[in-house]
């Protein structure tokens, strides 16, 4: 298998809610992981609580999650950004409109100075996500 460069995101107790969205958005096999199902003590409170979540999408995406251990700090959503990109309209939009449903736009999707279609919002559980279509020209 060659090397890759995958997203780990860490969450704050909900990595499982967030982890089956992303699913319902790009599709996939999820694998999810709980401290509990390790073997050995899991942190008080914790058995049910993701130790290692993956998502491998039919395109070829692969997003890694999991609640943050106890005891180590977060800073949820600002320590990350997902770049989605590409030439595939449709697709891109469909991804732009369901992660960005219910959560905060901040660049809206539309022509850029550079020429292409770019936009930037961060999704309802705190994570940035930034879309870009590649030589769209809108009239």
């Amino acid at each position: 298998m060659p090397s890759r460069l995958n997203p780990y995101i860490s969450f704050d107790g909900d990595a499982k809610s967030a982890m089956e969205f992303y699913q319902e958005v790009f599709g996939g096999e999820l694998a999810v992981h709980t401290y509990g199902g390790f073997g050995g003590e899991a942190p008080p409170g914790y058995e049910d609580k993701i130790m290692h979540g993956m998502l491998e999408t039919p395109r070829g995406f692969t997003l890694m999650g999991a609640d943050n251990p106890p005891g180590m700090p977060l800073n949820a959503g600002n320590n990350i950004a997902v770049s989605l990109s590409g030439d595939d309209a449709d697709e891109l939009r469909g991804y732009w409109d369901k992660l960005s449903h219910d959560g905060t736009v901040s660049v809206p999707l539309e022509k850029q100075m550079w020429g292409d279609v770019f936009g930037m919002c961060t999704d309802r559980f705190g994570i940035t996500w930034m879309v870009n279509i590649a030589g769209e020209h809108q009239s």
